[in-house]
């Protein structure tokens, strides 16, 4: 994101504008354009759009955002992106870190050595549950992840206290005890698609893969409900989230 951010600010004064007349001109707010340039928010392709036709810049922008996206993600994990997108239901386990789409950006640059490329990707992934249909999300972490430090104390508070905001109807999350469970081999995510089929994404030590396979999908749906049968309650988790929150003051 600071990337792209360093571009705009060098398109917009190489263009002799302050950050309030190109907010001016291209109907966006100040507040946007400065949060985009310092790569506190990431940019949209009609963000980038406008920016490019007011700028002259010859698309300039438009086309490092598209270059970001696309090495924003691993090969394997790039077919998974648009299924992801189009999910009613995401239901994830994740033994060892914190979910992707409710990673904080602090914690997610931690988890991915400071790939601004691969942290922006993951960040816009997150759009999905802003959107005007968004999935409704159910995640089932091990607790262990709530005491592995990633970052810093600081970063690992943040993170918590953050994912009991994000609990809502639409979005739970709930932890299980460390102990031996049906996730113990690894992270996935069950997803179902607008037309009502099935499909998942594993991810190995290696590499991750989707699959729409019948035995990997009942497999994983068993697990499933093994999981939220072992999990603490939703109000449980959040107490427990917010005690181990509190240990990671600096």
């Amino acid at each position: 994101m600071a990337i792209w951010g360093r571009e705009l600010r060098h398109y917009r004064q190489g263009a002799g504008l302050t950050q309030q007349e190109l907010a001016d001109e291209i109907t966006y707010s100040k507040s946007l354009i400065s949060q985009v340039e310092t790569g506190q928010t990431p940019a949209t392709e009609e963000f980038a759009e406008a920016c490019d036709e007011r700028l002259q810049t010859g698309g300039a922008l438009a086309r490092i955002l598209d270059y970001r996206k696309a090495n924003g993600f691993p090969v394997y994990f790039r077919d998974w992106v648009p299924l992801e997108a189009s999910a009613t239901i995401l239901r994830a386990f994740e033994p060892n870190v914190i979910y992707g789409l409710l990673q904080t950006p602090e914690y997610a640059t931690a988890i991915l050595h400071g790939d601004e490329a691969a942290v922006a990707a993951r960040m816009e992934r997150q759009a999905v549950l802003a959107g005007d249909t968004p999935p409704a999300l159910h995640v089932v972490l091990d607790e262990s992840v709530l005491y592995r430090e990633v970052g810093s104390p600081a970063v690992m508070r943040e993170q918590l206290l953050h994912l009991i905001e994000v609990v809502s109807p639409q979005i739970t999350v709930q932890i299980v005890p460390q102990e031996l469970h049906a996730g113990i081999h690894g992270a996935w995510v069950l997803a179902t698609i607008h037309d009502g089929t099935a499909v998942a994404y594993v991810e190995t030590a290696a590499r991750g893969f989707v699959s729409d396979g019948r035995e990997d999908l009942a497999r994983l749906a068993t697990a499933w409900e093994s999981l939220r049968s072992q999990a603490l309650s939703v109000k449980e988790s959040i107490e427990l989230i917010r005690k181990a929150a509190e240990r990671w003051t600096t």
